[in-house]
């Protein structure tokens, strides 16, 4: 059996400043008819920037949905149609204020698939310079200067909570361990 779902229609049900909702009537793989909420969404960028030391400059913000300030690398959404990379040297710059020599990309991923379009890129950035970083109007975050064994530590035992970063974490440590 094709593992497909063909949409028949589409009704826009809420459009605001970060996302669109759909009910769209799909038909299944077998021919018969269902509906799905979808969550469009432009998606984003994460940005894990580590220095010559092994350190990594995270940010911690207050995450209204979660209640919590949660600790996660640097990231911002995307404009609808916007290059990931070129969003990637804003957000970095913007939130840490650094520049970064090398930008290696590690890939993108759905966090939530079922229902929801975004998809998030992420890269690491090395060969830091230090700069002034310019926050968006009403964003308020904290610089945490973290080393990448800590964080890897903390991702395995459950005390990072947002998806981009553990992805992160995860992927540029492989990363950086098979380049030695």
């Amino acid at each position: 059996m094709e593992l497909v779902e063909t949409k028949v229609s589409s009704e826009l049900k809420f459009s605001g400043k970060i996302l669109k909702l759909t009910v769209d009537d799909v038909l299944l793989a077998d021919g018969s008819p269902a509906k799905r909420e979808v969550i469009h969404h432009p998606g984003g960028v994460g940005i894990l920037p580590v220095d010559d030391e092994g350190m990594c400059y995270m940010v911690r913000q207050f995450r209204y949905p979660t209640e919590q300030a949660v600790l996660e690398i640097p990231a911002g959404k995307l404009e609808w149609g916007e290059d990931h990379y070129a969003c990637a040297v804003r957000e970095l710059s913007e939130e840490t204020g650094f520049s970064a020599d090398n930008y290696v990309y590690l890939g993108y991923f759905y966090p939530t698939p079922a229902y929801d379009t975004e998809r998030i890129h992420v890269y690491l950035a090395t060969g830091l310079h230090a700069g002034e970083r310019h926050l968006d109007e009403g964003e308020f975050l904290n610089i945490e200067k973290i080393s990448l064994d800590e964080l890897h530590a903390m991702a395995m035992e459950g005390s990072i909570i947002d998806a981009k970063t553990l992805v992160a974490v995860l992927k540029a440590r492989l990363y950086l361990e098979a380049k030695k």
